[in-house]
């Protein structure tokens, strides 16, 4: 069956999960998701989100007509990741692969969607990259940047990008906001701790030599990249002062950066100025993070705003993902 998406910018960061599977994998480090009139908590957490934002797609629709998004990429929530191979894992990621699925399959072009694995179950990983490759409109695999202290350089999770690429998919990182007593106030796990997870899964795939194991790799790390483009010239001096930082690589990170690919969400427009003159043109993509309280609210104006028209917001997502150009 073909698969075609909707003309427009392409959102290739959102998420989707169904109240089905609010409960999250087994082993999840947060407990499960409850819906509290009609708001989300994250074990005793407030979201600060409502349920419908998360779960019903014709919110999600009329959420890209207000914005003016033309398809949208659907990917769990970072806490519906699987870490573990705990009996049952694998079937919570293989349930979310086929409701995501169906969605994008009823979506008539709106909707594409980036499945999930469970990188601790090397059996299981392997037919659920070939499930999600062999499904029209899921196009790649959202991953955290972190898994039991290691990162992208290691196993698992550099087993995974190995077959998605393999595979002809798109890896989309998503950080997971893990908790940390000196990060525990003012929501700075989030304001903090996510930036750093995301910076560190962006230099173990610079410094690692990831992208050179894996020339062919399209991997989008999210939320403009975290703080690594602020870093990138510390570890660039770094890789060229220490043998121990450049041991794993053969190429300075100021030129794997412009392999790499980040979205918009920096919140920020001096920060995403730094981000593409870093990444490079064609490096950028289009980002909401939809529907978490640290989206952008009006993504596709905000990216115009900052030198970035709709027609490469489209063009640039579509070829990360690795459809076809547009014939205008």
């Amino acid at each position: 069956m073909s698969f075609s998406l909707r003309r427009g910018p392409v959102d290739v960061h959102a998420h989707w999960l169904s109240e089905e599977l609010f409960g999250l994998p087994p082993g999840a480090p947060f407990g499960g998701i409850t819906d509290r009139d009609g708001r989300l908590f994250l074990g005793e957490v407030p979201l600060s989100i409502e349920t419908r934002l998360m779960s019903d797609v014709s919110t999600i629709r009329d959420d890209m007509e207000r914005t003016g998004v033309g398809a949208r990429v659907l990917s769990a929530p970072p806490f519906a990741f699987a870490l573990g191979a705990e009996a049952g894992t694998a079937e919570y990621v293989d349930a979310f692969n086929d409701g995501l699925a169906r969605v994008v399959r009823d979506g008539d072009g709106w909707f594409a969607g980036f499945g999930c694995v469970s990188p601790a179950d090397s059996d299981a990983v392997f037919r659920q990259l070939r499930t999600i490759a062999d499904t029209p409109g899921l196009l790649g695999v959202a991953i955290p940047p972190l898994m039991h202290g290691t990162s992208l350089d290691s196993e698992p999770l550099e087993r995974v990008l190995h077959l998605a690429t393999e595979y002809g998919l798109a890896v989309l990182v998503h950080p997971m906001q893990l908790p940390s007593p000196s990060l525990s106030k003012h929501y700075l796990a989030n304001l903090i701790g996510n930036p750093v997870e995301t910076a560190t899964a962006v230099a173990s795939v610079l410094l690692g030599g990831v992208i050179e194991r894996i020339p062919e790799l399209r991997i989008c790390f999210v939320h403009g990249g975290g703080c690594a483009p602020d870093l990138l010239g510390r570890w660039t001096h770094a890789w060229h002062a220490r043998p121990d930082v450049r041991a794993s690589s053969h190429r300075p990170p100021e030129d794997g950066f412009q392999n790499l690919y980040f979205d918009t969400v920096t919140h920020d427009a001096d920060a995403l100025a730094l981000l593409e003159a870093k990444a490079g043109y064609g490096r950028v993509l289009l980002g909401s993070d939809h529907p978490f309280d640290m989206a952008d609210p009006d993504p596709v104006r905000h990216a115009a705003e900052r030198g970035f028209p709709a027609s490469r917001l489209e063009s640039q997502g579509r070829e990360f993902l690795g459809l076809p150009p547009v014939t205008r």
